[in-house]
């Protein structure tokens, strides 16, 4: 078994973003500027939304913060979307989930102009994605394609079941694993809820995505030796032994899956830290107009 580091594989890739942001500042004058806007107090997205201005920081990008009280109007929001999507020094707009239950998540998405979808959630990139166009891919599908890139996994003709079929991860990343690219080229099979006898489906995975949802929902039964494992769960649970209060649990029981596998991901150190890269990159394509080069 080989872990799959999030760790490794993400600081490496800053370097390479940090370099080219650098080479974008020197050409240009500026630097890739992302906007994020957050609504409410939620304590999973201000951690979040922390961590992705900070690794902006840290790559030499320009980030800013926009705040909002959880009584915002639906109207107010959409108005602040559109400011920011006429301003021409921001490259990449992200509106952090989940927002007010009185608020479209929907309309707002749809509202961001799909050039500064750095997100990928806009149905013109998920569209252009499933086409195998140049689009903003999700953040966290985009981040397990590189990893599965940088640890050389062989894709194409294997079986790849994703269990889980949110528009943030299981949809499109049972397309990104069908698409004729690399990687890709599987034969895919996706999974949820609805799903009746899902072991049958998991034990027959070359390749495991799982976005559940779930604390330790695939067990050591329910996959194959030699599996590649994917975990892209973030269950949090209060906890008296960490200095933050609580522990990460991911969709999968590591400690007895992990034995039977030939890869697989920690949590945390895994998915969550590529999800950043997945951001970090389609921002630095926005300010290159390697996407949209018309904007």
């Amino acid at each position: 078994m080989q872990l799959l580091d999030g760790k490794y594989v993400s600081e490496k890739l800053k370097v390479e973003i940090a370099e080219q942001a650098a080479e974008y500042l020197t050409k240009t004058g500026r630097k890739p500027h992302l906007v994020a806007v957050l609504v409410g107090h939620d304590g999973g997205s201000e951690t979040y939304v922390a961590s992705k201005m900070r690794n902006c920081e840290k790559v030499g990008f320009k980030s800013s913060l926009v705040r909002y009280e959880d009584t915002i109007t639906e109207a107010e929001l959409l108005t602040k979307v559109a400011e920011l999507n006429a301003d021409a020094d921001i490259d990449g707009i992200i509106v952090q989930l989940p927002l007010p239950k009185h608020i479209d998540p929907e309309k707002v998405t749809e509202k961001i102009d799909h050039r500064k979808d750095v997100d990928g959630f806009h149905p013109v990139n998920l569209g252009r994605m499933q086409r195998n166009l140049p689009s903003f891919i999700p953040a966290t599908p985009y981040g397990i394609t590189l990893m599965l890139k940088e640890y050389g996994i062989e894709t194409a003709g294997k079986h790849c079941v994703v269990v889980g079929r949110s528009n943030i991860v299981g949809s499109p990343m049972s397309i990104l694993m069908a698409r004729n690219a690399q990687p890709g080229n599987c034969t895919v099979t996706i999974c949820h809820s609805r799903t009746p006898d899902i072991k049958k489906f998991t034990l027959d995975a070359d390749i495991l995505i799982v976005a559940i949802g779930k604390k330790n929902f695939i067990t050591a039964d329910m996959v194959k030796e030699g599996a590649v494992i994917v975990d892209v769960g973030m269950n949090r649970e209060t906890s008296t032994v960490t200095k933050s209060g609580y522990k990460l649990y991911g969709d999968v029981d590591f400690e007895n899956v992990a034995p039977k596998a030939s890869y697989i991901t920690p949590v945390p150190g895994g998915v969550g830290l590529m999800t950043i890269i997945g951001l970090l990159k389609n921002t630095l394509a926005s300010a290159n107009r390697e996407v949209y080069p018309e904007i």
